[in-house]
């Protein structure tokens, strides 16, 4: 490796070519390029709002077996969505196939009185400043669709 420093003349000698970038700003010229945005839906949706509905593994666990309540441990969790942003989200829950058709008062007076333990779990299994404030909804199977 050579370390000696390039010549006067050799620099010179650089100079009096001409370049296809002389004459650009170098601000431009050192700019790196940019990719053109992704296509987006008719709603938008953050990236880090679809992120945070992955929540949905952790209230899965904590409702199968990590619960105290027989009742909610029947419960399986079918979607979580942004309702209407990440500060609150919409849990769709549903019953096991093997119970009975539960009445979904009793389902909502279960799910209250869990509400501050499920939102814990929450959010010590995602990183944000606050906890998402958590809404159930119960679906019947057969409005499902078969779906799980």
């Amino acid at each position: 490796m050579n370390r000696k420093k390039p010549s006067r003349r050799q620099l010179e000698s650089l100079c009096a070519d001409v370049h296809p970038d002389d004459g650009m700003d170098p601000k431009l010229f050192l700019r790196r390029h940019k990719r053109p945005p992704p296509l987006r839906e008719a709603h938008p949706v953050h990236r880090k709002t679809l992120q945070l509905c992955q929540v949905a593994d952790t209230l899965s666990l904590v409702l199968s077996g990590e619960c105290s309540d027989e009742f909610l441990q029947s419960l399986q969790v079918v979607a979580v969505r942004p309702a209407p942003n990440a500060a609150q989200l919409l849990v769709l829950v549903t019953s096991s196939p093997t119970d009975p058709a539960p009445d979904p008062a009793t389902i909502s007076a279960h799910l209250a009185a869990a509400n501050g333990r499920l939102r814990a779990e929450v959010a010590a299994a995602i990183v944000r400043r606050r906890a998402p404030k958590l809404v159930f909804q119960y679906v019947a199977r057969n409005l499902m669709n078969g779906k799980p």
